[in-house]
């Protein structure tokens, strides 16, 4: 029998420090079309500054402040300019503040990383739990597919049609 040979320490660091490179030079823009491209379910954790509506937050990424637009999920319009109210769109803005107003939080990204206003996007982590899911499974989202962030696609689509026909939030309300 051979020895088998492990990396070491030195291959374990570089592939530590490219990865943490990457991912820094990735969430800040880079400045390239590449940059535009996440690795896949890569995370960090952030505090959510404030809620922006039930689909949308302010939070502290690496000490900046940024736009993070939920992937995967749409909630009725509270905020939007030029754009009434929506039915359910505060109960869903509640929801939101309820499950995440004030907490440190875990970003994880899919293939993009940011939309063409400049958000970050994100499925977004409170105390164990899915948010993105928890606002579906609650009927205060609908789904919203948009490639190529679709991992959680199916189970978000899942998660839609049982509150849909439970009349759940949105579902029985609008």
């Amino acid at each position: 029998m051979g020895m088998r040979r492990t990396p070491g320490i030195g291959a374990v660091l570089l592939l530590v420090l490219g990865g943490w490179l990457l991912v820094h030079s990735w969430v800040d823009g880079g400045g390239t079309e590449d940059a535009a491209q996440a690795p896949a379910q890569h995370s960090v954790r952030a505090k959510v500054v404030r809620v922006v509506d039930g689909d949308t937050i302010v939070a502290s990424v690496d000490g900046r402040d940024e736009y993070v637009r939920y992937i995967g999920v749409d909630t009725p319009e509270t905020v939007k300019p030029d754009t009434p109210v929506q039915c359910f769109g505060p109960r869903a803005s509640d929801e939101n503040h309820r499950l995440v107003e004030g907490r440190t939080v875990r970003l994880t990204f899919d293939r993009e990383a940011r939309d063409d206003y400049g958000r970050l996007l994100a499925y977004v982590h409170a105390r164990g739990r899915l948010v993105n899911a928890e606002l579906v499974r609650g009927g205060y989202a609908r789904t919203l597919e948009i490639a190529p962030n679709t991992s959680h696609a199916p189970e978000l689509q899942r998660l839609a049609n049982r509150a849909a026909r439970a009349g759940r939030g949105l579902w029985g309300a609008c």
